[in-house]
């Protein structure tokens, strides 16, 4: 009697911790599968002979305004008129070790809005992530590889209404 009364307990104990175990991990998976992901460009980086010349030419014939990164372009949210956004357009020299370790001419830079989330549900799916998140003033970032290894910075940004 005490034998089968034990077998009963432990057999609803594994059931019961095989159930809780269970939906934890379905609310943290639904959670990676609803999260926010990217929410727009950040930047445009491409590689070129003489980045001054080209900043120049963009700024004489197409009006850029120009800084030391590149031009910036200023918008508002869609999905809240109250936030502005931004997406820089910047040369790099060709010599640039940056998009590294990618061959590619052209880097992207995609705004997210979570982005140590979206980095944890990353790894977890085998995304190679090469570097810690760096924060600075204006946000925080993160390169990845995407399946072909082409270098990706994601960017959580860090701008005032």
């Amino acid at each position: 009697m005490i034998k089968r009364a034990s077998i009963i307990l432990a057999l609803a104990t594994s059931f019961s911790a095989g159930f809780a175990v269970n939906a934890v991990l379905t609310r943290s998976t639904k959670k990676q599968i609803n999260m926010k992901r990217v929410t727009g460009i950040g930047g445009i980086f491409f590689k070129c002979n003489d980045p001054e010349k080209i900043k120049e030419w963009y700024k004489t014939h197409l009006g850029f305004n120009m800084d030391a990164y590149g031009a910036k372009f200023e918008w508002r949210r869609a999905d809240d008129s109250t936030q502005k956004g931004s997406t820089l357009w910047s040369p790099f020299p060709d010599k640039t070790k940056y998009f590294e370790p990618s061959s590619k001419d052209f880097m992207i830079n995609y705004r997210v809005d979570d982005l140590e989330a979206l980095v944890t549900a990353l790894k977890s799916e085998g995304v190679t992530v090469l570097d810690n998140i760096e924060t600075y003033d204006y946000g925080k970032f993160v390169h990845i590889l995407d399946v072909e290894g082409n270098k990706i910075e994601l960017w959580e940004s860090i701008e005032k209404k």
